[in-house]
């Protein structure tokens, strides 16, 4: 096999990994540290990030709009999400389930980078974490997650890792207790990189997804899969 040249060797690719809770003793920042370990062992390079570190204001279109006295726009903290989140060939979000359903912060953050023009969300590939004391483990907030990313035409991975009984399920050194868990959540982001890979660097294969409803970057005509 022809060795490739350092100067033909692809960049590694980039990783936004979001650990979506404000709390600081977060199951799912540890959640969110482990894979980032993963991820740089699989030779990813990770942009680590919290949401504690874009504090926002509750989405209010009259504080964004121009044309309103006094309007500040889109804050500066959303903008600085969006950019890192352009700047990744993919990202990661490990978020915690509140009732059943999406952490109020982490939806307004997703509400408020969605004006953001271009659309940072649009083509990006995601992955989806939870962690959970439950037996569930934050599954079904992952599943109301998907909506708004896939809306906004996000490639959400299939598959999501959820992890049960989250309280009782690290190590000393931030390894899953459960060494099983570990191996798959090991493989799930390997085979996620995988994908990213391929669509970021085989430009040859042609690229069919769901279009986001408020685009008006792309070509003229879109496709789109509507009931």
């Amino acid at each position: 096999m022809t060795a490739v040249s350092p100067q033909h060797r692809p960049e590694p690719l980039r990783i936004l990994v979001l650990s979506a809770s404000l709390r600081a003793e977060s199951l799912n920042t540890r959640l969110a540290l482990l894979a980032e370990r993963l991820l740089t062992d699989a030779g990813a390079v990770v942009d680590r990030a919290s949401l504690r570190d874009f504090p926002l204001p509750p989405y209010d279109g009259d504080v964004e709009d121009a044309d309103v006295e006094d309007a500040d726009g889109v804050p500066a903290t959303a903008a600085d999400l969006g950019r890192r989140i352009a700047q990744a060939q993919a990202f990661l979000i490990a978020a915690p389930e509140y009732n059943a359903s999406i952490p109020g912060a982490l939806k307004n953050a997703l509400d408020w980078v969605s004006r953001l023009r271009p659309q940072p969300f649009k083509d990006r590939h995601a992955l989806l974490l939870s962690a959970s004391p439950s037996l569930v483990g934050g599954n079904r907030g992952l599943w109301a997650l998907r909506v708004p990313l896939e809306h906004l035409g996000t490639r959400v991975y299939p598959d999501m890792f959820s992890l049960a009984a989250a309280h009782q399920g690290f190590t000393d050194t931030g390894d899953l207790a459960d060494t099983g868990l570990q191996d798959r959540l090991a493989e799930t982001l390997q085979t996620f990189l995988g994908l990213v890979e391929a669509d970021t660097r085989y430009v040859c294969l042609e690229r069919r997804w769901y279009e986001f409803l408020g685009d008006r970057t792309g070509a003229a005509v879109t496709q789109r899969a509507e009931d």
